[in-house]
Order: C-alpha cells, then sequence, then structure tokens
C-alpha cells in the first residue's frame, strides 16, 4: 500500500495484552485486504529500559517513558490502550481530545461514572473508539449470533453463561495487580466476568436489565509481588490485602425476557480459560466453550446437539485463514478485533463494540457489586 493509506499505531502497555495486541498489529495486513495499513509506530511504557526491549521484540518502531507524550505524536492516529483499568478513563479521555482513534481493552473502565465520561467523550470527538471485548471475534461465537439473528433458536429463553480459570488457586501466588481493587476495579467479575457478559448481550441482541448476585473472596491475603515490597529478585515474606472477587455469580434478567445464569471464577481447579455460553430458545440450542474454540454445538427442533467444526471459509472471518479443519486460536481473536477497527476507521463506520456497549457491561458489573453488597437483593441495571 502507498504511504497516503498508512495509519500510525500508538501503544500503551506491553504485557499480556500489549503482547496479544501486537501480534494483532504485526499480522492482520498479511491475511485480510484492508484500506489502511497499520504502522506500529510507538509503545509506551513507564520503564525505558523494559519498553525498548519490548519494542525491540514486539516490532514498534519507538518507544515513549510517557503515555501523554505517545497521545501528542503526529505520527500516532490510533491509541491502543492495553493498560490495567486505573488508567483507561485518563488515557482515552486524552486521546480523544488530542482527535485520536481509541481501542481501549476491557473492561472499559474502573468505574460507572468513569465509563459514563469516556461515552460522553467518545460521542463528541472526531476519532473512532472500540472497547476490545475479543470473544466477539470467535468465528464460532459470531456464527451463535448469525444464527440467532436468522431465528435458528425462536424466542431465547435461557442463557447459561460461565467463565472458569483456576490461576490464582496456588495462595501463594503473588498479590498482582489483578486482586487490587484501585488499579483493577473488580476481581473475576470484571476481569473475565465482563467478557461472558458482553457474549451474552451480544449473540442474544439482549441487554441484563437487573441482577440478584453474590461473590466471594476465598484467600484475602497473599504475599507480595517482590517489586510491590521493593526487595528485588528475592522475594519477601509481606503479604498484602486482596481487595476483590475471586468468584462472582449471579442470576439475571434479559431485555427481551429471557433468564440467565452468570459465573465467574479464578478458582475452578483444572479449568484453564473455559468461558461457555449455552442459549437455549423454542426451536433450538447452541452451546460454547473457549477450550474447543473452533467448535459450536446446535440443537434444532429439539434433536440432541450436533459438532458444528467452525473452519469453513463461508464462516465468520474464517475465509481469510486456513483450509478447512485447520484451527484458528486465542491470537486470532485479536486480529479479527483490529481488522473490524481498521475498517470501521477507514469507512466512517461506527466500531462495535461501542464505548457506549462497554458501558452497558460496566453497570451490570456496578449492579452485581451493589447485590452481592445487600445480600443477592434483586438490583436494575440503570440505563
Amino acid at each position: 500500500m502507498s504511504d497516503r493509506t498508512t495509519i500510525g499505531v500508538g501503544m500503551v502497555g506491553y504485557a499480556f495484552m500489549g503482547r496479544v495486541h501486537s501480534q494483532a498489529w504485526r499480522s492482520v495486513g498479511a491475511f485480510f485486504d484492508l484500506p489502511l495499513a497499520p504502522r506500529m509506530a510507538v509503545l509506551a511504557g513507564r520503564s525505558k529500559e523494559r519498553t525498548e526491549a519490548a519494542a525491540a521484540q514486539l516490532g514498534w518502531d519507538a518507544v515513549e517513558t510517557d503515555w501523554r507524550e505517545l497521545v501528542k505524536r503526529d505520527d500516532v492516529q490510533i491509541v491502543d490502550i492495553c493498560t490495567p483499568g486505573d488508567s483507561h478513563a485518563e488515557i482515552a479521555l486524552a486521546a480523544l481530545e488530542a482527535g485520536k482513534h481509541v481501542l481501549c481493552e476491557k473492561p472499559l473502565a474502573n468505574t460507572v461514572a468513569e465509563a459514563e465520561a469516556m461515552v460522553r467523550a467518545a460521542e463528541a470527538a472526531p476519532g473512532k473508539s472500540m472497547v476490545a471485548f475479543n470473544y466477539r471475534r470467535v468465528p464460532a461465537v459470531a456464527l451463535a449470533r448469525r444464527y440467532v439473528e436468522e431465528g435458528r433458536l425462536g424466542e431465547i429463553r435461557h442463557v447459561r453463561a460461565q467463565y472458569l480459570q483456576d490461576w490464582i488457586v496456588d495462595p501463594e501466588f503473588p498479590l498482582v495487580w489483578r486482586l487490587q481493587k484501585d488499579k483493577a476495579g473488580a476481581g473475576a467479575l470484571g476481569d473475565i466476568g465482563s467478557h461472558i457478559i458482553d457474549a451474552a448481550q451480544f449473540i442474544t441482541g439482549q441487554n441484563v436489565v437487573g441482577v440478584s448476585a453474590l461473590t466471594e473472596t476465598f484467600i484475602k491475603e497473599r504475599p507480595l509481588a517482590a517489586e510491590s515490597a521493593g526487595l528485588g529478585a528475592t522475594g519477601t515474606s509481606a503479604t498484602g490485602q486482596v481487595t476483590v472477587d475471586d468468584a462472582a455469580l449471579f442470576i439475571g434478567r434479559l431485555s427481551g425476557g429471557a433468564v440467565a445464569s452468570f459465573e465467574a471464577t479464578r478458582f475452578a481447579t483444572g479449568r484453564k480459560n473455559a468461558m461457555r455460553i449455552e442459549i437455549n430458545g423454542s426451536h433450538g440450542s447452541l452451546a460454547f466453550d473457549f477450550e474447543a474454540m473452533n467448535e459450536l454445538w446446535f440443537s434444532a427442533g429439539g434433536g440432541g446437539f450436533e459438532r458444528i467444526l467452525v473452519t469453513e471459509p463461508d464462516h465468520p472471518y474464517v475465509g481469510a485463514w486456513w483450509p478447512p479443519g485447520h484451527g484458528l486460536g486465542y491470537e486470532h481473536t485479536f486480529t479479527h478485533e483490529v481488522k473490524d477497527f481498521l475498517e470501521a476507521i477507514a469507512t466512517g463506520a461506527d466500531p462495535t463494540p461501542s464505548f457506549a456497549d462497554g458501558l452497558r457491561v460496566q453497570r451490570v458489573l456496578a449492579a452485581v457489586e451493589q447485590s452481592a453488597a445487600e445480600g443477592s437483593r434483586y438490583t436494575n441495571v440503570e440505563d
């Protein structure tokens, strides 16, 4: 492509999400015929040495140690936010005010008030904005939405959603930022529960309008990470309080009348990344489990479930990749995400999920926390 179609990307953060987003920006142009060619212009992180090492490894042209400098740069038109939730709002608001397009990791913010401010800024800004609920871009999940839109399930009656992990089962696992409310906003509820809320709303086309919930923190104190304790690589015996939930369970009602159950936990021993959803309708059902991400199970007319291998070229996103039967992986969901974002920017369309969609999820998270604090009382989700 010519220089006229190049668009500069600046990314803030280079850890887990930064790595997968970098993979997406690197690979998207090799597999999709895009109207814009992304250039990985600059990576921002607090440590110059670590940021330079990450930039060299991940393919970024330059580095900044202050995200504010990244936002000011003329060679950056897209700001990709891959930081903990406590900085999402500040970075996004500055980037939108500077006229940049913004891609922000989920959940959108740490509070409803922050998310509302981000939506107002996005609606007033010239740039496009999108929240990164990547599981929408799993081909099987996108196919599930298509089936619902085509009426194959009939009237939606039940939604059953789970997100099960086990990475903090060990009580000696350190007090990382995801276990601190001031940085993460919430625990399993916000980190992975937000994904199943968005997936349920995306697939069914219905919004969660009320919840009754409970949450639990199983291990309330953990060893401080060596870096947090200021003791270097030798570690420490100091501990700190876990200030988020380890598990969240709630039932809910959807705007179309369906009833739903949700479970998010990082204590499901043996489950690594089991993001699951089953939807039952008057004419049929479908089921999905991310640990078998290339499969969608479908039941029509009350018959038993049949396995659909979602690797055919007419399935969502799949035609750009490999021959049928050659499955995709986690990283491809992010490639699909940036592909859709770039196309929206080029055509002037509104990307989805929008910041307004992210706010809708944020309000559900807040209602769950309120319900749990009040002893599982049914709590309306405020529009």
